[in-house]
């Protein structure tokens, strides 16, 4: 059967309410408890069975209900209430335009892969996603200038059941985007908006959604329609589905097609923001347009729009990195190459650590690196991490030097926080609780909250957190057709009032979701104490493809069918930000279990000592940054190991002792008012030390000044004047690189004896020759730092030496001052690396000749 007409049905709302139309197309409701509110005040029931979806839920619910809502004085009031809100929200001057006088023209696109931004809206896999989506809200609350970039998946991220062996099913339901807080986007004439890419010798048609975050808007592409190719067509049907074909064309759509369709919308960021390398296409798509629109050659294009790309980089995992074979990659860019001018291996070389090495595959962290100017980790330990693991892109640097800079996670507190918890801080703390780390000294009055207070509001969201799970456990062996008497022992899982231990995350190997099944023995005394109780509510999801991970989830299954563990382990199905906000909200201890340093960041602990949990963790990611023993727990002193199982016996044993013999004695540890009063203590200690540090306020905001504002002043500087300064910055590197072999040290001399005292000076002359190159053209460099007993280099700093003399047959003389600053054992190096104005760092074209 063929459609002629295709038209859409809107819910018939009564006018009184009409604003509820509004709310609900702007996602802000979903980090506003008054509006949450409001709309479960609607229909309570209808609420959690659209998955809290207030456009599905409008189109759903009785129109009786509405007629008596509209009627209803209270309702009308609490309604008008939100949408002032909404109204002074969206309206009022933010902090961006306030105190940023300097940046007024920059524009930022920020381009990821998935978003998590509310379970009504499913494009998302994890904390990826969710770090995505709480990145868009916080530079909504700051106002930052910020568009972004996405695809809508139809079917999204797989959603999650267990056969009854416990082994992990996927289902893959599609969504009807019509009754999402999206919108399409329509030009003046009613036509949608588009964006078009060739993928695979094809015309692709993308249309263009709207998904409003506050005062951000996020585009979302979606190419399921009549005009595509059916294989086309699935290209927006799942979230890192299908072969490494599908996921390079997905990453073409993403990143050309998505930064084409910003330029359609008459949208073009200063800056542009790759949210990992999913997106990196897109650092092509800007120099290719530079060419076409100014006359540039493909060096010069790179120069002028590689100052205005910024690039995070979030997993230590090599597979984490997407990679493509050199054929299938020019299967896609044969055409696209061409119009760059550039030769198959020059294409490929962009891509390529080493682009001398042919066999080796293309990959999406390289090209990022090397079409943007700054990247960071998403910690300090990752930003380590990444200067170790990519190394080999500079591979004639010390290890310290290598230009990927560490900003750390946080979390969108407002998104995350319970109602009760957030009422109870109104009350103590006033409203600004919530501005992130200028507010730093807000949250030290935590400690004025009275004890009884904060503690009975924690208790009633891990009853609510017990009832859900109960819940849901139902639900899930009701689904899989389970024995009545297995059901109705669902309504006796759990103790309100046991310390509840949780854990949610990927079952990747690394991340050890069996950590503390090592001892089965041992963990039942722990959970089986009747005087001090302990219960342990588990959740999340393995890849599809990941058969180690689903066996783990299926160990996890089968333990807690067994005695002890039946009553006090549970494991809930498809973990998603609605469970999240649950065992967030609930739990009193937060755990984390990663092989050391597999852990890129992490934010899932961020948002639990912002509800008064507690986190006890391997010394990884944000915990390494965080950890006091003042607020929470280390398993382990961060080291590291070769043998893994070794690391495994050792932590594991590590995990019970301090179960043991700190955190559960903690827990129970009851005067006669029956509060556990040093626990509270640590709670405060917690909440006012890491909820104003690991917010996403204070994340956008070092993003804002670390990377965007620098990429934005560097792009304008040499795109000005018909990109004058890009032009002759790419004609000075083609000099430099043609220059560079005939470029070294002649001769050296140290004028100083070999044993110094702290405070003396050690002068060192050097003699170099600099092939067709000028003194101004390079920076003549003392290094020097302390040696470790492997007779390498710690901490070493660089000293620039001054030119003193031309000599004859092209050379000249530098000399250079070290103060011995500290005792010990020093090494000394001399290098020359190249020197310009306009070169953003001296580490970019790679070039460092050594003594």
């Amino acid at each position: 059967m063929r459609t002629i007409r295709e038209f859409t049905i809107v819910p018939t709302l009564p006018p009184e309410l009409e604003p509820l139309r509004l709310i609900a197309f702007n996602l802000w409701w979903s980090w506003s408890h008054d509006a949450i509110a409001l709309f479960r005040r609607l229909d309570r029931e209808l609420w959690a069975r659209t998955e809290h979806n207030p456009v599905r839920m409008l189109g759903l619910v009785d129109q009786a209900r509405l007629q008596w809502c509209a009627e209803d004085e209270s309702f009308i009031f609490h309604m008008e209430r939100v949408a002032r809100a909404l109204e002074v929200y969206m309206s009022d001057l933010p902090w961006f335009e306030k105190t940023q006088d300097s940046a007024q023209e920059i524009r930022i696109g920020y381009f990821s892969a998935e978003y998590g931004l509310a379970t009504a809206l499913p494009i998302y896999s994890g904390g990826l996603g969710v770090l995505a989506g709480d990145h868009l809200k916080a530079a909504s609350d700051l106002g930052l200038p910020l568009v972004a970039v996405g695809l809508l998946y139809r079917q999204g991220y797989f959603r999650q059941y267990l056969n009854a062996d416990g082994w992990q099913q996927e289902r893959y339901p599609d969504f009807d985007f019509y009754n999402c807080p999206i919108e399409k986007l329509r030009q003046p004439d009613g036509t949608p908006w588009t964006t078009c890419v060739k993928i695979g010798g094809r015309d692709v048609v993308a249309r263009i959604w709207l998904a409003q975050v506050g005062r951000v808007p996020l585009y979302l592409l979606d190419t399921n329609h009549k005009d595509n190719a059916p294989v086309d067509r699935e290209l927006t049907a799942r979230l890192y589905g299908g072969d490494l074909d599908m996921r390079i064309r997905q990453e073409i759509l993403l990143g050309i097609g998505g930064y084409r369709a910003l330029v359609n919308l008459g949208i073009e960021p200063t800056v542009c923001h790759m949210n990992e390398g999913h997106s990196a296409f897109l650092a092509l798509e800007r120099a290719r347009l530079a060419m076409e629109r100014h006359g540039l050659d493909f060096l010069a294009a790179r120069e002028a729009t590689a100052p205005g790309n910024v690039f995070t980089t979030h997993t230590p995992v090599p597979a984490g990195n997407d990679r493509f074979p050199a054929d299938l990659v020019m299967h896609h860019f044969k055409d696209y190459a061409a119009t760059l001018h550039l030769e198959r291996e020059d294409f490929l070389a962009l891509g390529r650590e080493n682009p001398e090495d042919s066999g080796e595959s293309y990959c999406m962290t390289v090209l990022a690196i090397k079409m943007a100017e700054r990247f960071n980790g998403v910690s300090k330990l990752h930003g380590h991490v990444s200067r170790r693991m990519w190394q080999g892109l500079w591979p004639e640097l010390p290890q310290d030097e290598i230009p990927i800079q560490a900003i750390t996670n946080g979390v969108h507190t407002k998104t995350w926080i319970s109602e009760d918890m957030a009422s109870l801080l109104d009350r103590y703390l006033g409203p600004r609780w919530g501005a992130g780390a200028e507010a730093r000294g807000v949250w030290k009055q935590v400690h004025e909250i009275p004890d009884e207070e904060l503690w009975r509001t924690h208790e009633r969201r891990r009853e609510r957190l017990v009832a859900f799970a109960r819940r849901r456990l139902r639900a899930q062996l009701e689904s899989r057709g389970a024995a009545r008497r297995e059901v109705r022992l669902a309504e006796e899982v759990l103790n309100p009032e046991a310390l509840t231990i949780g854990f949610a995350r990927r079952f990747a190997p690394y991340k050890r979701a069996t950590l503390l099944l090592r001892d089965r023995e041992r963990l039942i005394r722990i959970l089986g104490d009747r005087d001090r109780p302990v219960q342990l509510i588990i959740a999340g999801k393995a890849h599809p493809h990941d058969n180690e991970g689903k066996s783990l989830l299926r160990e996890i299954v089968h333990a807690v069918r067994d005695g002890v563990l039946r009553r006090r382990v549970v494991f809930l199905e498809d973990y998603d930000m609605a469970m999240a906000r649950y065992m967030l909200q609930g739990v009193d201890v937060w755990l984390n279990t990663p092989r050391r340093p597999l852990e890129a960041s992490g934010t899932s602990g961020m948002k639990a000592a912002v509800n008064g949990a507690l986190n006890m963790s391997v010394l990884d990611g944000w915990w390494c940054e965080a950890y006091d023993p003042r607020v929470g727990w280390a398993i382990g002193g961060g080291e590291e190991y070769k043998d893994i199982h070794l690391q495994d016996e050792v932590e594991s044993n590590a995990a019970y002792d301090m179960l043991e013999k700190e955190i559960v004695p903690l827990f129970y540890d009851r005067p006669s008012d029956d509060l556990p009063r040093k626990w509270v203590h640590l709670i405060k200690d917690s909440m006012s030390a890491i909820c104003p540090n690991f917010s996403t306020n204070r994340m956008v905001g070092d993003y804002l000044e670390r990377a965007y504002r620098p990429a934005h002043l560097r792009r304008e500087r040499l795109v000005a004047d018909s990109f004058a300064r890009a032009r002759a910055l790419s004609l000075w590197k083609e000099r430099v690189r043609n220059n560079w072999a005939r470029v070294g040290f002649e001769k050296t001399e140290v004028t100083s004896d070999m044993d110094l005292h702290v405070g003396d000076e050690m002068k060192v002359t050097a003699t170099v020759t600099l092939g067709g190159l000028e003194p101004e053209d390079v920076s003549v460099e003392l290094y020097v730092g302390q040696l470790a007993p492997d007779d390498k280099m710690a901490d070493g700093h660089a000293v620039r030496m001054e030119e003193r003399a031309r000599e004859e047959g092209g050379r000249f003389r530098f000399e250079g001052t070290i103060s011995c600053r500290a005792s010990g054992r020093h090494g000394l190096a001399l290098r020359i690396m190249p020197r310009h104005e306009d070169l953003s760092n001296p580490y970019g074209l790679n070039m460092v000749k050594w003594a």
